[in-house]
């Protein structure tokens, strides 16, 4: 059953050690970004990356959609992680992952699992616990972003099981939190047709999220979206609207766009905003400084592709007000994609880590002027 499959866990196995690929040094030389920064591959052979999270210890914790959750470490400190543990396989779409006090938890489709005390079991991990196991189990949008909120809950999402439909059970296209130990879950917001990224606003501690729009309109409709969740239950427009303001052609006559709250930015049409941090370090020059970066993913289904980007939205007072380009070069000029990049996360020291599922790496970004 989905989601029931036995997890196999590498009992005192000792962790697989790699080298960085030629082909994937080669992907470097491609990718463009301001004067001053330098990326590298911080960790190759870390197949399907999704999202990151970063343990007390220096670890690398990753999800995939492949059934796969690693840890990675650089145990030498040399800015390469060499070492890549495999926690668990089988999992269903284990695509998020968050750290909190010594514990590893692990959002699949249809629940939320803890690997307690995992830094120090890295070669032997724990059999976990269940958290919540009472989501939906459908495939279609099924896989989740999970993080910690400032106020200790863990939050996260559940997409809608569709391109576009009116689901009955109003817990699909919903934004939820709930304790870490399981109690207390909560629907905070509907209409949210796809979020796989969001993060809180340094200033404000309003929570920014992500939103993939629906398919089948045309290369250039509807935008993907920024969204802001400021603390009361809001609907956000899905299946009846749009980017606010474009009604939908089967579900638009039974809901006006203005009975929904629209997007705080409109991203480019089918780019696939997924992970998102806003930068509070103090390594990147002073301007980047609470500016939220956003890894693009890239247009599955656009005559011309677009995306494949980590981009900067810039914020002033609380608000996006512009969007460039950080990281480019995935998408060659004939179309052909080199990465994918999914989700960002920032270390200790200041610098970003940027995960990429099509090539299978963790790049790290650095600012070395």
């Amino acid at each position: 059953m989905k989601g029931l499959k036995a997890i196999l866990f590498f009992m005192a196995v000792s962790p697989l050690c790699f080298a960085i690929k030629p082909e994937h040094e080669a992907v470097l030389k491609q990718l463009h970004m301001p004067y001053g920064f330098k990326i590298s591959i911080y960790a190759d052979d870390v197949p399907n990356a999704r999202q990151m999270a970063l343990g007390e210890h220096g670890v690398l914790f990753v999800g995939t959609q492949d059934g796969h959750v690693y840890a990675l470490q650089d145990k030498d400190g040399d800015g390469i992680a060499e070492q890549r543990y495999t926690l668990a396989e089988e999992l269903y779409l284990p695509n998020g992952v968050a750290y909190k006090s010594g514990a590893l938890y692990v959002a699949e489709v249809n629940r939320i699992i803890r690997f307690d005390e995992i830094e120090d079991h890295l070669d032997n991990p724990p059999k976990p616990t269940v958290v919540f196991d009472k989501l939906p189990s459908d495939k279609h949008h099924g896989w989740k972003y999970l993080k910690f909120g400032p106020d200790g809950k863990l939050y996260s999402a559940v997409g809608a099981p569709c391109n576009v439909c009116d689901p009955e059970d109003k817990l699909y296209a919903s934004l939820f939190r709930l304790n870490a130990d399981g109690s207390g879950f909560q629907v905070l917001a509907h209409g949210i047709r796809n979020t796989v990224g969001f993060d809180w606003e340094p200033g404000t501690h309003h929570l920014f999220f992500n939103d993939n729009g629906r398919d089948h309109l045309g290369d250039d409709v509807p935008p993907d979206e920024l969204n802001q969740w400021t603390g009361s239950m809001q609907h956000y427009g899905f299946p009846y609207c749009h980017a606010g303001t474009i009604s939908d052609p089967e579900y638009g006559a039974k809901m006006k766009c203005g009975q929904f709250q629209g997007p705080v930015w409109r991203y480019k049409a089918h780019i696939a905003p997924l992970g998102m941090r806003f930068y509070t370090g103090q390594q990147f020059p002073e301007h980047f400084y609470k500016q939220l970066f956003v890894a693009q993913h890239g247009s599955w289904n656009r005559s011309v592709p677009q995306g494949y980007q980590v981009a900067l939205v810039k914020f002033r007072g609380g608000e996006p007000f512009s969007e460039q380009a950080f990281i480019s070069g995935w998408l060659t000029a004939s179309g052909t994609a080199l990465g994918r990049p999914v989700d960002v996360l920032q270390t200790p020291d200041g610098s970003l880590l940027v995960s990429d599922d099509k090539l299978g790496v963790i790049y790290k970004v650095e600012y070395v002027k």
